[in-house]
């Protein structure tokens, strides 16, 4: 009989045994392969149901992107949690279907576990988050590691920002690529090509029998070429809809195009730049600031390790642009000096109203930054003021 083990825990090795040949699969290319979660980092998490050919069909668009890709000889950190769709794509997915090597790193935070892995197992592939990059570069440990095994490196979940590509390039010798996708698209829809020289800020462009386009929010007419719209999506790539939430499902697939809910423009050769989320658009003064670009400007100044920045509801209808700093290490921040900074190279109505040093930004599974814990630890900080001091809020910029 089949029984745990007095623990409760089962025997891997005596489940195989015990088991018999399984008949032949019987799934069809369409039939569901896969259930996975949206992050949930903007609202309540959902169930993107992909199909197999959903699966199938991204990691050959992957390949036709990745001809450096060699089945059989490649070596691939896992570094990026596997119940997440990039990790399961682009890392596992990818390595299992090229015969490559796995080498997986139990806990991504380990940045010294990472560069030694990364040079003891001569690791070809890297596919990663901008915040793994940059804890690398500013490892001390990384001037003196051995990464010339590196040939491919693929940034994703996150806008790849100019100077953390700029500084793990510097060190790994190698060019990073980005990607861009969404759970509910299995997950890439745009990236870098191979071989071209980088643009600062763009995701690059579809993948193959990729379609995307940018339609006004409130006409749902198509933008005109640098208009920034909302990026809608389409191709073998996209799931059929969300498990169980047909009303969700009909809210962003309209005729076979996934709405993605990021805001992007697009250039004359079409490439798209991500400007930021709908739902993180902050509405100052009457005027639309993307929070992406802020960030951009105060991770720029160079005692700035990252920022993120949200609309703090502070009025019935107006939201407060706020920000939160962290300092690169030894750096002791002079919030005088980085509000001069925006003020320098931001219109009045895109500079921070308050800057909050902080020592990390919460993020998700994947390292995403969590903007709405931001939002809900300034309201309770300001909760807490109000009471402690009798009424009034914190000194603002």
């Amino acid at each position: 009989a089949r029984v745990p083990r007095a623990d409760g825990t089962w025997s891997w090795k005596r489940l195989l045994s015990q088991g018999s040949a399984a008949p032949p699969s019987q799934a069809r290319p369409r039939d569901v392969a896969l259930l996975q979660a949206t992050g949930g980092t903007t609202g309540r998490a959902k169930a993107c149901a992909l199909s197999h050919a959903n699966l199938a069909a991204n990691l050959q668009q992957l390949e036709a992107w990745l001809p450096e890709f060699e089945p059989g000889r490649e070596v691939v950190l896992l570094a990026l949690p596997l119940f997440h769709v990039f990790g399961l794509t682009v890392a596992m997915n990818l390595a299992v279907r090229g015969a490559a090597t796995m080498v997986p790193i139990p806990d991504p935070r380990d940045t010294r576990q990472l560069l030694e892995s990364l040079e003891r197992r001569a690791v070809t592939a890297l596919p990663a988050v901008p915040a793994l990059l940059d804890a690398m570069a500013e490892h001390p440990d990384c001037a003196r590691r051995d990464l010339s095994a590196l040939r491919l490196c693929v940034s994703g979940a996150a806008p790849l920002g100019e100077e953390c590509a700029r500084r793990f390039e510097a060190l790994a010798g190698q060019r990073v690529v980005e990607g861009y996708g969404m759970s509910e698209s299995a997950p890439v829809t745009l990236a870098t090509p191979i071989g071209a020289a980088r643009r600062p800020g763009s995701a690059g462009v579809p993948l193959p029998h990729t379609e995307a386009r940018l339609v006004d929010a409130e006409s749902g007419a198509e933008c005109a070429q640098g208009e920034v719209g909302e990026l809608w999506v389409r191709g073998p790539q996209v799931m059929h809809g969300y498990w169980r939430a047909p009303e969700e499902s009909e809210r962003v697939l309209v005729d076979g195009w996934l709405r993605t809910g990021d805001l992007a423009r697009m250039d004359a050769d079409g490439w798209f730049y991500l400007v930021g989320r709908c739902k993180d658009v902050v509405l100052v003064g009457g005027y639309n600031v993307h929070p992406s670009e802020v960030d951009a400007v105060l991770e720029a100044h160079p005692d700035v390790l990252e920022a993120a920045c949200a609309g703090v509801p502070r009025a019935k209808t107006e939201e407060s642009l706020e920000a939160w700093v962290v300092a690169r290490p030894g750096v002791r921040l002079d919030v005088a000096a980085l509000a001069a900074h925006c003020a320098s190279e931001l219109a009045p109505y895109k500079r921070p109203k308050r800057i909050h040093p902080i020592e990390a930004l919460p993020r998700s599974a994947v390292l995403k930054v969590l903007r709405r814990e931001l939002v809900r630890r300034a309201l309770a900080d300001s909760e807490g003021a109000v009471q402690a001091q009798g009424g009034g809020e914190h000194a603002q910029l």
